[in-house]
């Protein structure tokens, strides 16, 4: 071979590469991520599923890609974002709340990893928790079997408290009506009054509390809701305007200024969510895997709030918690 003929076979090979390197790239999965809360509500939520990606050894930009789609707490959004995914072919959709049925409805056939507040089944997502069936699985939080719970923490942080605001959201529908029911069983229960208040934008939120002020309630339970979660600053500055004690679903309302947060720990959720993620792009299907039933919850309290407040949190709610922020 001459110096020219080794020259050419170079000049031949580079040109090659990136044609090949742009075939690799080509045939790298795609992962649809579905939420119908704003981008920068969910960040914590979309590292940790990350991680749960990295540990069946996927990682974003290097052998998976993920398209994100944020409905921007516009949930009659969420079907026309869906169609989007399923045109774009993802190989796996993620969904969580109500995306879950938006998916459902766009694909048949794409696998589909969902974040359920409460029983698949009862929902009509999947055909049982051990074996799903169809093209979904993923994870139950249990938010609305966790309503007596949360509103017993409330009422030992709160003893003298009678009459509480029970806030929900007209856009969660079914989880909208079990929260509802679960709370005002638990507090006849405990011979508290419950007042029942929707809110779907920022200003019946302000309306809610006006009416708090208005009617008496001497502490809130908001609901575990995907708008009111992504409305969370303003939630937790309004209880702390009106002095009002208030318990949230979890701790993402704690770390902007919230009082006392009781459920599912989100970052073990999304990373469960992640593993199934990497699971399925190995080969698994979505009918052989079992829904998810959270098993670590988290009783987070903010002292600092606690203090302003006027409370003094008992020391069984001291022991209790998984984390006291001072």
């Amino acid at each position: 071979m001459t110096r020219r003929d080794f020259i050419t076979l170079l000049g031949g090979a580079a040109a090659a590469w990136p044609l090949a390197a742009r075939g690799q790239q080509s045939t790298m999965p795609v992962i649809g991520f579905l939420d119908s809360r704003p981008s920068d509500a969910i960040t914590d939520r979309l590292r940790a599923f990350r991680q749960g990606l990295k540990d069946t050894g996927y990682v974003e930009g290097e052998n998976v890609a993920i398209i994100h789609r944020f409905a921007e707490n516009q949930v009659d959004r969420l079907p026309e974002l869906a169609a989007d995914l399923v045109r774009r072919q993802v190989a796996v959709m993620i969904a969580t709340g109500a995306g879950a049925f938006a998916a459902k409805a766009a694909t048949a056939t794409i696998p589909i990893v969902f974040v359920a507040g409460e029983d698949p089944v009862r929902l009509g997502l999947v055909a049982s928790i051990a074996r799903p069936g169809g093209n979904l699985t993923g994870i139950n939080l249990f938010n609305s079997e966790l309503v007596a719970k949360r509103l017993d923490l409330l009422r030992e942080l709160v003893p003298r408290a009678a009459r509480i605001a029970v806030l929900v959201s007209p856009t969660d529908g079914e989880s909208r009506e079990a929260t509802v029911r679960d709370a005002k069983a638990a507090a006849l229960a405990v011979g508290l009054q419950v007042q029942i208040l929707d809110a779907n934008t920022g200003r019946e939120i302000d309306s809610a509390f006006e009416t708090m002020a208005r009617d008496g309630c001497e502490a809130v339970f908001v609901a575990a809701s995907p708008y009111l979660a992504g409305r969370r600053v303003q939630l937790t500055q309004l209880a702390a305007f009106n002095r009002l004690p208030a318990t949230y679903s979890n701790r993402e309302y704690v770390d902007v200024g919230g009082l006392m947060s009781y459920g599912t720990s989100i970052s073990d959720a999304l990373r469960h969510v992640g593993v199934y993620a990497g699971r399925i792009l190995k080969g698994a299907k979505p009918a052989d895997l079992p829904v998810v039933q959270a098993s670590k919850f988290e009783l987070i309290i903010n002292a600092p709030i606690a203090r302003m407040l006027g409370l003094t949190v008992p020391d069984k709610l001291l022991v209790a918690a998984d984390e006291v922020i001072e």
